[in-house]
């Protein structure tokens, strides 16, 4: 059995450089790939040069097609709206630019099913438009470019709507007012609009290493922290919504000292947020360290908090108690944000 060595090194070779002319450097390409992908003499070649120096070399065609930009979605009479959605938004994130959802057997699609479609596409998916809407059919597509909204935009984006929604919140809870906490709630949607367009550019780039710079990232393997990233942003948004729903079911002014403790975990925890984030656009290691060093302070503020609540009257308590939670959950997204931006940036501090 061959050891991990020789595993490793299978598929290569050296080749040695040929010059040509006195100023032309040639490599030869292995006989057997070239068979192996129907190259002939004339055939045209694509190079291209990598991030790390590197230099890819591929037949213009692999023998296999290009993904479709366009993807038809069958629909039966008695299908559920919601999968019917579903089935719908994993193909806007994998990267089809039209969608066709089409009753089978030319009946009609469900008006629920059409308004359910309609409704979702206007509000959470970015750059998409209804451009069929017949009894049996519904068409979408994606009209948005790449450098027209790139991930750092969206995310960015995604973050400050995040932030406010949780100083919303926390005013709501201050002044116990139930108009604000349902702007807060309603708000949360503008999030997860901006989330699936994120997934869906870091999806296509996975698969395509040539819009990598389009989408405004350096290489592919960003992507991976991109997209951890944005899964904690819209999680933060989650939990502001979440003490935006706890204070909906408050009747009572919190007793003052308890108020001015988790206005303190608040504060700490929306600042600790913005600073991860911006520890992410500014590549800062030292930025993205300090918000990490914070977090055992909120969990004391959260504790201290938790102390407070036995003043409180019973059915408040519970209530109360979820909503510093949430807090302390954001904080611990922005110290999950700024794991990722030491991890991106490490190389900044190393010698």
């Amino acid at each position: 059995m061959a050891d991990k060595t020789t595993v490793g090194k299978l598929n290569e070779e050296q080749r040695k450089l040929q010059v040509t002319g006195g100023a032309t450097f040639i490599l030869s390409l292995p006989k057997n790939w070239a068979t192996r992908n129907n190259l002939k003499r004339g055939n045209a070649m694509i190079l291209r040069e990598e991030e790390d120096g590197t230099l890819s070399i591929s037949p213009t065609k692999f023998g296999k097609k290009e993904k479709k930009e366009d993807v038809c979605i069958k629909v039966g009479t008695n299908d559920n709206p919601d999968a019917i959605m579903r089935t719908t938004i994993a193909a806007y994130l994998n990267g089809y630019n039209v969608i066709h959802v089409r009753a089978q057997n030319q009946k009609i699609l469900s008006i629920k099913t059409r308004n359910h479609l309609k409704h979702f596409a206007r509000n959470y998916l970015i750059g998409t438009e209804i451009v069929i809407d017949t009894p049996t059919e519904l068409t979408l597509q994606v009209l948005l470019n790449y450098p027209e909204l790139t991930v750092h935009n969206a995310l960015s984006r995604m973050s400050i709507i995040a932030s406010s929604m949780q100083k919303e919140a926390l005013t709501a809870l201050n002044n116990i007012d139930y108009q604000s906490a349902k702007s807060v709630i309603e708000t949360d949607r503008e999030v997860n609009r901006f989330g699936l367009y994120v997934v869906r550019l870091l999806k296509l780039a996975v698969s395509n290493p040539k819009i990598v710079k389009d989408i405004g990232l350096n290489n592919q393997i960003e992507c991976i922290g991109y997209r951890l990233i944005a899964k904690s942003v819209e999680r933060t948004a989650d939990h502001a919504t979440k003490m935006a729903e706890n204070t909906l079911f408050l009747k009572e002014y919190t007793n003052t000292d308890l108020l001015e403790k988790i206005n303190q975990l608040s504060t700490l925890a929306n600042t600790m947020f913005e600073n991860s984030i911006a520890s992410l656009f500014k590549q800062d290691f030292n930025l993205a360290e300090s918000v990490i060093e914070k977090l055992d302070q909120a969990h004391k503020f959260e504790k201290e908090a938790i102390l407070l609540t036995h003043d409180t009257k019973l059915e408040e308590t519970v209530n109360i108690r979820l909503f510093i939670e949430s807090i302390r959950r954001i904080a611990e997204y922005a110290s999950d944000i700024s794991e990722v931006v030491l991890n991106m940036t490490v190389e900044s501090v190393l010698s």
